[in-house]
Parts: C-alpha cells; structure tokens; sequence
C-alpha cells in the first residue's frame, strides 16, 4: 500500500514567496509525496461584506475582513512559477487547490494534473462541472457535507468528463482544529463501501495520531496542515503541524504501510525461525518399554517442536512403543 501523502502549506505562507519556498522545503525533507497550496482570487471568492470564520478571527488580524485577509495571501502567477521550479528542484510534486475558475485555469495551464477541490465548493455546481471538465485526477474534500451532497457533486464531477476511476473522496472534518471526538473515521470507510470509491482523509485535528489511524483504515490519501511555527499569524497555523511533527507523521505512516502487509496470513521469515524453539512435541512422561501402550498418562507435549506435532495427539494415544523410551524423550513414531 502506498499512501500518497499532501503535505498541506496551505495559505500559511502568510503571502511572503521566501517563505512559501521555506515550507517546500520542509514537506520535500519530510518525505512527503506533494506539497500543497492555495490559489484564489480574493474578489472570486467572497462578497468584501462577509465575515471571518471564527477560527479566521481568532487566529488572524481581527481588523480585517475575509476578504482583506484573503487578498493578503494571494499568489500571483509569476509566484506560483517560482514555487512550482522550486518543488522541482526539490524532488516533491506541486499541487494547489483553486478556489474559483480563474483559478483552476491557471493551474491548468501550468499543467498540474490533480485538481483538489475544498470542503466549501462541493456544492458549486458551476465549479463542479469546470473541473470535471478538465478530465484531470480529482481529489474531492467533503468537510461539512452529507452522503447525499458526496453523492450529488460526484455525479456532477462524472458528468462533466471526470472517470470515476481518478477520483479519490476524502473524508474531512471542516473545523481547525476538528476535536476528535468529531473526526469520525468510520465514515470514510462508508464512503468507500458505499460509493465504490477510492477515499482518503483531510485531516485539522491536532496531532498525528488520527492520520495514522486513517492509514490504517484504509486511507489511500492523507493531507495535513504544516507550518513553520504555529505561533504566527494567520488563520490555518494554530491547526497546523511543525517541521518535526510532519517528518514524524510521514515516518508514522510509513511504518504502518510496512506494518499492514499483503493480508495473507503465514509464518513471517523471521517467525519461522521461532517456530521449533516455542511450538511443543509429544514426549514421554516416564520410561516406556517396547510393546507398551502410548497413554495420556505416560505421555505429554514439551518444547521443542522438532517432533511429532501435539496435533497428532489423537492418533499417537492407543498405538504401542516399537521401542524403549527414556524418561523427556521426544516421541518419534505414531
């Protein structure tokens, strides 16, 4: 199994390029298989009138708007080229998530082939057709939705050109950071059971843990925030994993690919050389004579278990000794 994992920047760049190019270099250390960021234009997104999340406030200048703040942390195109060379020259793929048309035609052009579309937009039909049109890979985060709205945006994403085959549904709870008491894990195998689906997780909890379990269920995707220090400013840091908490995540969920196998269940190479030393033989309780009669009494089963194995106990109960035996000898014929 090989998870691909996205090692979100998101917009916690903070609109400084020197520092965007810091966290790429963090997620290409980390071993992680993308980084991730954002790309919108601000008066695309959000009415200049609407408020901030909550999350948005607490965790950002409270003076501004949604849309001030977003219009801060816009990347322009000749940004988005310098990041993109700099992943390359890294060795880590690039990836950002469009939040408007204009946007996702941007990228496009720039020949990114996996569209990541956010929790927010899986009820944009008009966004939802313009992806699907691309014929690209989807990834689709479905934070603060329903079976029914999952199922409602994939079709559309079909429809409009998307296989269903390069589509992965990511499980997601939109909250930053999402307890874990709401995180609800088992609704990403749902999905998968349900919808026939490759699925993934996003995940905003704090910690790693949750990730890594995710893996474990079956996750063929992970995305996870990272920042360079969770103390600055901005609305997604304080949600965010530091540089040595993503390199653990990623080691994490290494190990447990390792960890979960093939699924055929044998003796491992290194179980196989245990075998003889803890596996039981039959072997006397006393000194048997020739012509004597294997009983439950003069018999029992001992380390190791280089003889006859005790589950031909049955058979070797009632036959008769063709020779003498000594007292803890290894019982030889059946």
């Amino acid at each position: 199994m090989n998870t691909l994992i996205v090692a979100e920047a998101g917009v916690n760049h903070n609109g400084s390029l020197s520092t965007a190019k810091e966290l790429i270099d963090v997620a290409a250390n980390s071993g992680a298989d993308y980084v991730k960021f954002q790309t919108f234009k601000a008066h695309e997104v959000v009415q200049k009138s609407a408020l901030k999340a909550k999350y948005q406030a607490l965790n950002n200048v409270d003076t501004e708007s949604q849309f001030e703040m977003l219009k801060r942390l816009e990347l322009d195109e000749s940004m988005h080229l310098e990041l993109i060379q700099h992943s390359k020259t890294r060795g880590i793929g690039f990836i950002s998530t469009a939040f408007d048309v204009e946007s996702a035609n941007m990228l496009f052009s720039f020949g990114q082939n996996i569209f990541k579309i956010p929790s927010g937009e899986i009820t944009n039909l008009p966004y939802l057709r313009h992806i699907g049109s691309f014929g690209k890979k989807v990834i689709l985060s479905t934070g603060m939705s329903s079976m029914e709205e999952v199922k409602a945006a994939l079709k559309v994403l079909e429809v409009s050109g998307a296989l269903k085959s390069q589509i992965t549904v990511l499980h997601c709870t939109s909250a930053y950071p999402a307890p874990v008491s709401e995180v609800n894990l088992l609704a990403m195998q749902n999905i998968r059971e349900t919808l026939g689906i490759a699925v993934g997780y996003s995940d905003h909890t704090l910690g790693i843990e949750v990730p890594v379990a995710a893996v474990a269920l079956g996750a063929s995707i992970i995305e996870k925030h990272f920042t360079l220090d969770r103390n600055l400013s901005g609305p997604d840091h304080k949600a965010s994993l530091e540089p040595d908490e993503l390199n653990l995540m990623v080691s994490q969920i290494r190990n447990i690919e390792k960890a979960l196998g093939d699924g055929i269940k044998q003796p491992t190479p290194s179980e196989i050389e245990n075998i003889n030393v803890v596996r039981r033989s039959i072997v006397t309780r006393y000194k048997i004579a020739k012509g004597e009669v294997f009983t439950e009494a003069n018999l029992t089963t001992k380390r190791p278990g280089i003889g006859i194995t005790p589950m031909n106990w049955d058979r070797v109960i009632g036959s008769v000794a063709n020779r003498n035996f000594d007292a803890d000898e290894l019982i030889d014929e059946a």
